[in-house]
């Protein structure tokens, strides 16, 4: 049996910065072991893969872009020498890459609004209003975007086509032909993701402006719809991306019509000088091109974006 004797010098010595038993324990408890070392390495090892699968195909439509025209099927890493001529190829007057681009940002720009619009109108009734079967409407609202839109293509060409005697009317390469079908598919999502967050603001919040002398509607737009700016501002970049980036309604109603055509539906048009010569460099110029200003918005935004996705999952 030993016994600890604390020996006045030995109390001097601890008060004078010596180290005590008590922080010699702390220190070899927070010393990682060799499993959490292994596990960190593994974890970072982990996100150094995912990220380069993200860079490297950019990293790759860059480098093709800046190859010489007569290099498209080029291996290498580094462009040499690098050239812009794929850059003004694309804005050749036969691609019509301007007026596609002027297309994309009309068509994107004006779904968003229109989405924000009647979704924020929508996803307030549902938060707020009590009535019967809420949570079937809801259910349906989140199942009708589980709908691929392929199965909606051919009952949509009949309507725009006139086909249908109820609907006499043809909207084929119109703008509202890109519009309304890019509409009704993306309304569901975000009435589903403003009703998460429109249910975690207090609604006392409401009263009180109601006390002070606000109506619903001011109490609304004063007071619960600037709370409300992380959710609407995230779900307004994640619809502006997906209408952007939309092919399929694109091509099927607006293709037919070289001023009709957006972006994507552009770059896939895209010939060399033969109508079998693939222009690669052009269509990786092109993408580039179409690609930059999202991620710059995403980069400069991502914080925003971050907190309206997981604000409407805190209580």
């Amino acid at each position: 049996m030993s016994t600890e004797i604390n020996t006045p010098a030995a109390a001097k010595q601890e008060q004078q910065g010596g180290t005590t038993s008590e922080e010699l324990a702390v220190l070899a408890r927070t010393k990682p072991s060799g499993k959490e070392r292994f596990g960190r390495i593994a974890a970072y090892v982990g996100m150094a893969l995912i990220v380069l699968y993200c860079i490297l195909p950019f990293y790759w439509m860059v480098v093709s872009s800046l190859r010489l025209p007569t290099m498209g099927r080029s291996t290498d890493l580094v462009p040499n020498p690098p050239s812009t001529e794929n850059f003004s190829a694309v804005f050749a007057p036969g691609n019509n890459f301007g007026r596609a681009l002027f297309n994309s940002v009309l068509v994107s720009t004006v779904t968003t609004v229109l989405t924000l619009m009647l979704g924020i109108l929508g996803a307030y009734a549902l938060a707020r209003l009590r009535f019967a079967l809420k949570g079937i409407v809801l259910a349906l609202i989140i199942g009708c975007s589980m709908f691929p839109q392929i199965t909606l293509l051919i009952p949509l060409l009949k309507m725009f086509t006139g086909t249908y005697e109820w609907w006499p009317i043809n909207w084929m390469n119109t703008y509202q032909a890109l519009i309304l079908p890019s509409l009704s598919f993306a309304l569901p999502l975000c009435v589903w993701n403003l009703t998460a967050f429109f249910r975690q603001l207090p609604v006392e919040l409401e009263y009180a402006a109601m006390v002070d002398g606000c109506g619903p509607m001011q109490a609304f737009f004063r007071v619960i719809l600037p709370l409300a700016a992380p959710g609407v501002f995230t779900t307004a970049i994640i619809t502006f991306i997906a209408v952007w980036n939309e092919f399929m309604i694109a091509l099927t109603f607006g293709g037919q019509d070289k001023n009709m055509n957006t972006a994507a539906v552009a770059i896939s048009k895209f010939t060399g000088a033969t109508g079998f010569d693939t222009p690669y460099g052009t269509i990786m110029a092109a993408g580039v091109l179409v690609t930059v200003p999202l991620i710059i918005a995403v980069l400069i935004f991502q914080r925003r974006i971050v907190a309206g996705l997981t604000a409407g999952g805190v209580k």
